[in-house]
């Protein structure tokens, strides 16, 4: 992650001038002013469907650049070609491979190079310390030979050692020229204008018909959770945060409950083939996740067994780590193909316009709405009641499975119910995140007790004896606690709704 100055864009007024900076009353002081020039050419598709979801590729003068939407920030692209080296003026094969999700296929072209005028002023205190500086920015379309001049803006700039009184001085004194704040958006939005800022592919759209409340309730969950999944596919690919392939996991899940808890209201063949596709993704997520689960769980328990012990446990995880290896390995590969990127464009439409059949009968939204949550809760309810007083692991690990299913079906509905909804799929929350960890420490022992009967080494399966006793007294302190997470989550209170 990059961390990114702290800014104020302002636009100006046409006869607008500068003033000076200096604070006669204040601890700011303009130091020696600097002039640049520099040529940005913004690569995209035809429907800009990168700006669109806060994405920017374009090529400055000191090379290729990639801004992706927060967190992850500008994107490292490695040494690639200066402007003018041949293979320079093509977006390099990172680039293009890290925005894999955000340009489905989508042939990408140069749309527009932008000359930007720089008059840069440094800002400082009356001890020297740098606090800021103020660019005059003056931004020209350039046209073959030509420049047509297209904005005007003044950015002032934050250093972290700047005091809240100093940024209020120097912002007031920029004001007193006419200068004005206005949304922080990168120039090249501000040049190409309404359609660089129309809403992503992906969100919920107003113009729904034929079913009311519950095409945009579909739309918008279909919509959030797909978001979820093309944010979460560049840092899956550059590796650098486990979290990024969890999330992506998870959306695939969700995408997945949510064709199944709408089932009965949509063209079930689509349905059935998003959810294949979806299942496929989510086998290759999940091998991955699996295994930087177990090594999360693992790398952290090794510190609690005795120090002797440490060095035969930690290579107990060199199979692991190749397993994880080798599992990232197959994932990208699947990431990389033309059927994942068909599914992404297949889930884009699905957001944009479900595929709902005719009004069902002559309920309305509502009813309808909560028929669709009902299903899973009862299901859930009734896989709770037939457990018996000690029920096995596999048994718990259904009730989790339901459990989900509910929470999914109840997060998707949550626009239509507001806080009652949400009220209880907080609740059903708690109650998955205890049976997840009765279920991660149940298969991180059964992992443990293989890898101990397969070693030949005693030692090393005496390491694994100690984890899987971490593990097994992890699974017992969840089997206590989860009947409590359920009985609060079952309270009559929290199902009123439905």
């Amino acid at each position: 992650m990059n961390a990114r100055k702290r800014t104020i864009r302002m636009a100006t007024p046409p006869d607008f001038r500068l003033p000076p900076l200096t604070d006669a009353g204040g601890d700011v002081f303009e130091g020696t002013a600097s002039s640049s020039r520099h040529v940005t050419t913004h690569w995209d598709a035809e429907d800009l469907r990168l700006l669109r979801a806060g994405v920017s590729l374009h090529r400055a003068d000191d090379g290729w650049h990639l801004e992706l939407p927060r967190p992850l920030g500008a994107v490292p692209l490695g040494a690639v070609p200066k402007p003018g080296d041949g293979e320079a003026e093509h977006p390099p094969a990172t680039a293009i491979d890290v925005i894999t999700a955000f340009a489905r296929g989508a042939a990408l072209d140069a749309i527009v190079t932008l000359r930007a005028t720089q008059r840069r002023v440094p800002v400082h205190s009356a001890s020297g310390t740098l606090i800021g500086a103020v660019v005059d920015e003056q931004i020209e379309v350039v046209e073959g030979q030509s420049a047509v001049p297209k904005l005007r803006e003044i950015v002032i700039e934050w250093e972290d050692s700047a005091t809240r009184p100093q940024r209020a001085a120097l912002l007031a004194r920029v004001r007193s020229g006419g200068a004005e704040p206005i949304k922080p958006e990168a120039p090249i939005v501000r040049v190409l204008g309404e359609r660089a800022t129309a809403p992503s592919d992906f969100a919920p759209r107003a113009d729904l018909t034929g079913a009311g409340a519950v095409a945009q309730t579909l739309s918008r969950a279909l919509g959030g959770a797909t978001a979820t999944l093309i944010a979460n596919d560049p840092g899956t690919r550059l590796g650098d945060d486990p979290e990024t392939v969890h999330q992506m996991r998870v959306a695939s899940r969700k995408l997945r409950s949510h064709l199944r808890t709408f089932l009965k209201l949509v063209d079930e063949p689509w349905a059935m083939r998003l959810r294949e596709e979806l299942q496929w993704l989510g086998g290759l997520l999940g091998e991955v996740r699996d295994a930087e689960v177990l090594l999360d769980r693992f790398e952290k328990n090794i510190a609690r067994i005795p120090s002797a012990d440490r060095d035969f446990a930690e290579q107990l995880l060199a199979d692991l780590r190749a397993r994880h290896a080798d599992t990232r390995d197959a994932l990208l590969e699947g990431m990389r193909t033309d059927r994942y990127v068909a599914l992404l464009d297949q889930l884009v439409s699905a957001a944009r316009r479900p595929r709902l059949l005719l009004r069902i009968d002559e309920r309305d939204d509502d009813a309808v709405l909560r028929s669709l949550v009902r299903g899973p809760v009862r299901s859930l309810r009734n896989a709770v009641d037939a457990l018996p007083k000690d029920p096995p692991d596999e048994s718990l690990h259904e009730v989790r499975i339901h459990v989900k299913r509910a929470r999914y079906a109840t997060e998707a509905v949550e626009p239509a119910f507001g806080r009652r909804a949400r009220a209880f799929a907080r609740a059903l929350v708690d109650a998955q995140d205890v049976l997840g960890e009765h279920q991660d420490a149940v298969v991180a022992a059964e992992w443990l007790r293989d890898a101990a009967v397969k070693t030949d080494d005693e030692r090393i399966g005496f390491a694994a004896g100690q984890l899987a006793a971490i593990e097994h007294a992890a699974a017992l302190a969840a089997r206590k606690r989860w009947r409590a997470t359920w009985d609060s989550a079952d309270k009559k209170k929290l199902r009123a709704w439905l």
